[in-house]
């Protein structure tokens, strides 16, 4: 009978457990998702001109060593708006934690490959989280109005982010990838929200900070 009475109760902690965190799931995506509404864009024409995009990182390659496709879909949405004069500079953030894989780098070559003049580019090599690329587009780069450059959901919780950082944000949203191609991205992406919600509460801070860059400056690694 003690042994029915425990594993009742484990049973209930679970349940309890598992309606908790479906109910935050899906607080934390509706919250995001409803405070982008009128504010990505998919055409160049409704953009308006930004001082400064902020394209955000990722891999250039995928673990099977096929050419990403929110890579490529990324460099094709920031090329588009900057050679239809929508941004002044475009500062790519990404992750460069280890000598052997650096994702703003690897952007700006692409970039520049695509006609856009390097001295336009600023690489943040700190972008390890989306929180952190909002962040320092703030602080060290000292734009308070970005557009954002990614795919849709990542531009809204970019959004989400860097409006509670005091920051004027829009999101330019690139060519999505198939439902099949997404699947894990997207799982990965609605747990991000949850993350970050919990991160704002209790007010975790930023990994790293470091020196001011001027845009229209030369900048130094």
């Amino acid at each position: 009978m003690k042994k029915l009475f425990t594993l009742k109760r484990i049973f209930y902690f679970f349940l309890i457990s598992l309606s908790l965190s479906l109910l935050l799931l899906w607080y934390a995506n509706h919250k995001i998702e409803s405070n982008a509404v009128g504010k990505t864009f998919v055409m160049v024409d409704e953009v308006q001109h930004f001082k400064a995009g902020l394209l955000l990182g990722t891999s250039k390659m995928t673990k099977g060593g096929r050419l990403n496709v929110y890579y490529s879909k990324r460099i094709h949405a920031a090329a588009q708006l900057f050679l239809a004069g929508k941004l002044d500079y475009i500062i790519i953030s990404g992750d460069n934690s280890k000598k052997t894989y650096d994702e703003p780098t690897d952007m700006k070559n692409d970039l520049v490959a695509a006609g856009i003049d390097s001295n336009k580019i600023y690489l943040d090599y700190a972008g390890f989280r989306t929180f952190d690329s909002m962040v320092r587009c703030k602080e060290i780069f000292s734009q308070d109005s970005v557009l954002v450059i990614s795919q849709q959901f990542h531009n809204e919780r970019a959004i989400y982010i860097g409006e509670r950082s005091g920051m004027f944000v829009r999101g330019y949203n690139a060519a999505d990838v198939s439902a099949a191609y997404g699947k894990w991205t997207m799982l990965r992406e609605a747990f991000a929200r949850v993350k970050f919600l919990v991160d704002f509460i209790i007010g975790t801070e930023h990994k790293f900070l470091g020196e001011k860059v001027v845009l229209g400056e030369p900048q130094t690694k």
